[in-house]
């Protein structure tokens, strides 16, 4: 079934294109010590706001900290944001989802209320408030982000256990005397495990966005710790001068979400085929 699955995906050059960049990405965050030319938060005053050079590939900041360096650490935060906060979502999501599709009745609708409840209110100004109230810092922009983005998925989850609770196989089980935790875990869930990890991966990409968006307003990952978000919040304030401080941060969180997004898509294609018909 694997081979199946690679078959099809190597089929899809956008998602395998993904796949490259991501894999690429891991690799710069596990090597960073010894791939980086220097030390991310070591400050030259002498060489502040240079211009990309042979020493200095994309140039400094303006406490003379080479960009580069910086940028490479800073991918070690926006992926460890990016897989923490979505599987904090997942386990939240799908937990929620299969007890309220599985019991159906007030316990659906109790949960349904809750995610519509949370749905209401818009993702960002509710991590905002919470954030406002925290220690701005990356355990607590993880646990924000993956404590608000579970609704979407609990939804997915509990449409597909709907489906997947009313087959002979989940009745046979009933009928044997199976208990429920053991039904969700061993029949309904790998049933439902194919939505679960494509709304996973293209939830990285809005996890890693929303990780910048937090630093880049100062509430996400604190100065000296590199962050693209707020290596992006330096460049602003140095847009006329050293453009330099924008352009690859930005580039940086664009082709990594984009990556993932692609990703999502082409997984989408291959574990459900109908989905791209």
């Amino acid at each position: 079934m694997i081979r199946l699955y690679w078959k099809r995906l190597k089929q899809n050059r956008l998602a395998l294109a993904g796949l490259g960049v991501i894999g690429l990405l891991a690799l710069l965050a596990l090597m960073a010590p010894h791939l980086v030319p220097h030390d991310p938060i070591h400050q030259d005053l002498l060489h502040r706001l240079e211009p990309p050079s042979r020493f200095h590939p994309i140039g400094t900041d303006d406490l003379g900290r080479d960009v580069l360096s910086r940028l490479v650490y800073g991918t070690r935060i926006s992926l460890m944001v990016g897989f923490v906060a979505v599987g904090i979502s997942v386990v939240i999501g799908t937990l929620l989802g299969l007890v309220a599709g599985y019991y159906g009745k007030w316990v659906d609708a109790c949960l349904m209320r809750l995610v519509d409840t949370m749905l209401s209110v818009p993702t960002i100004f509710l991590i905002l408030a919470v954030i406002a109230f925290l220690e701005p810092n990356i355990y607590n922009v993880m646990a924000v982000i993956g404590l608000t983005a579970w609704p979407g998925l609990t939804r997915l989850v509990r449409g597909e256990c709907l489906s997947v609770r009313e087959r002979d196989f989940v009745q046979a089980a009933k009928i044997v005397g199976l208990s429920a935790p053991r039904i969700l875990g061993w029949h309904l869930l790998p049933n439902v495990i194919a939505p679960i990890l494509v709304s996973a991966t293209l939830g990285v990409g809005g996890a890693i966005l929303t990780e910048s968006a937090l630093s880049f307003l100062g509430l996400g990952v604190q100065p000296p710790i590199p962050s693209w978000g707020n290596m992006l919040t330096l460049g602003r304030d140095y847009l006329h001068l050293a453009w330099w401080l924008s352009l690859f941060p930005g580039l940086a969180i664009l082709i990594t979400v984009l990556a993932f997004n692609l990703l999502g898509e082409g997984l989408r294609d291959v574990l459900d085929p109908r989905a791209g018909t």
